[in-house]
C-alpha cells in the first residue's frame, strides 16, 4: 500500500482548510502503516479512533458553518460525510481479520474520497463561505 501523498486537486483554495485536510491525510496514513505493520491491536485501534475523532470533528465544523450560513447544499455534503464514516467504521471492524486488505481498502477509499470530495463538495462550500477560519 502506498500512502497518499497530498496532490494539487486536492486543494479547496483555503490553506488553513488545506492544512487540516492534509492533516487528515497523515493521519490515515498513520493508521494504515499501524495495521500493515501489524502493530498491537490496541494501537492500531488508538490510530483508527484518533481518525475517527479528527474527521467527525472536521466534519462537524463543517456542518456547523454550512448551518449557520444556511447553505443550500448542506444534505447532500452532509449525506457524503455520514457515507464515508460508515466506510471508516466498516474497514474498522475488519482491519483484524485482513489486515493488508485493510490498510490498502483504507488508503483507497480514503484517497477516492478525498480526491472527489475536496473538490466538489468541499471546494464549492468554502467558495460560497468566501475567506474564513475553520
Amino acid at each position: 500500500m502506498a500512502p497518499i501523498e497530498w496532490k494539487p486537486e486536492f486543494s479547496v483554495g483555503n490553506p488553513a482548510i488545506d492544512h487540516e485536510h492534509q492533516e487528515l491525510i497523515d493521519l490515515v496514513n498513520q493508521t494504515a502503516a499501524s495495521i500493515l505493520d501489524r502493530r498491537p491491536d490496541a494501537d492500531v485501534q488508538r490510530d483508527f479512533g484518533d481518525l475517527l475523532r479528527a474527521i467527525s470533528s472536521h466534519f462537524a465544523l463543517e456542518e456547523q458553518q454550512m448551518k449557520a450560513h444556511r447553505y443550500d447544499q448542506r444534505d447532500e455534503h452532509k449525506h457524503d460525510h455520514e457515507r464515508l464514516l460508515d466506510e471508516l467504521r466498516d474497514i474498522m471492524d475488519g482491519n483484524l481479520d485482513a489486515p493488508d486488505e485493510a490498510a490498502d481498502r483504507l488508503a483507497k477509499t480514503l484517497e477516492a474520497w478525498f480526491s472527489n470530495h475536496f473538490k466538489t463538495h468541499d471546494s464549492r462550500l468554502h467558495d460560497r463561505l468566501g475567506p474564513h477560519e475553520h
